[in-house]
């Protein structure tokens, strides 16, 4: 490992914990402002500067990320896209958690599940943490909003499953644009996130009876 790697992964350990409070905060801070308006503005004020603050987490990180890396503006988002993102998206960032949870998991080598049972697993937190800010950002955009059909938190939460899930039942939908944007960003991920799902279950099975199949006695299969 050279020195610059080595840097790298220093700055990684010592990241871990503050990116991990930082994507609760963010979460934390702004599910307070969007379903508790009538707080009192000092609150919602300190609410804001949580959430600002746990952004500035995210920018510093990925500024020393790009400045050790060594490479180009270019290569180095190509290379970092999910974490370009979740820098520009705030919609993403509770995301990171569970990058920083894999990377912990991966590194100090502990037990884990097995490669399909991750992948469900990941995808399972990935879904409610996405569905939750989803929810969230709709809500915040569409209530009071003229013809808004999401009303409630209830209808933002009832729509995101819908969403993510791709059933879409079209009881309640989006009506402004920003909302009709996020939709477009949750059916993308619901339908990339219920393919590993199923790809991953599906090749659990196809793994699980050909070892029956393999253990099986010559002759001994059905009909024969």
């Amino acid at each position: 490992m050279d020195a610059r790697s080595e840097k790298q992964e220093r700055w990684d350990r010592r990241m871990e914990t503050p990116l991990m409070v930082s994507s609760l905060l963010y979460l934390a801070g702004y599910a307070v402002r969007v379903l508790a308006p009538h707080l009192a503005q000092v609150w919602l004020d300190l609410c804001l500067a949580v959430t600002l603050s746990a952004w500035a987490v995210f920018v510093v990180d990925y500024a020393v990320r790009f400045r050790l890396s060594g490479l180009g503006p270019l290569r180095f988002v190509r290379s970092h896209f999910l974490g370009t993102v979740v820098v520009l998206l705030p919609l993403l960032r509770p995301l990171e958690m569970v990058k920083i949870y894999e990377r912990v998991q991966r590194r100090r080598d502990q037990p884990r599940l097995t490669l399909y049972a991750r992948v469900m697993a990941y995808s399972s937190l990935t879904v409610a943490l996405l569905g939750f800010a989803g929810a969230l950002a709709v809500y915040q955009r569409e209530r009071g909003a003229p013809g808004a059909t999401i009303r409630t938190f209830g209808d933002s939460v009832w729509w995101a499953a819908e969403t993510l899930t791709t059933v879409g039942y079209g009881d309640v939908t989006p009506v402004t644009p920003v909302g009709r944007t996020i939709a477009v960003g949750l059916m993308a991920c619901g339908i990339a996130l219920l393919g590993a799902v199923t790809g991953s279950f599906s090749s659990w099975l196809i793994q699980t009876f050909t070892r029956e199949d393999e253990k099986r006695p010559p002759g001994d299969f059905p009909g024969a």
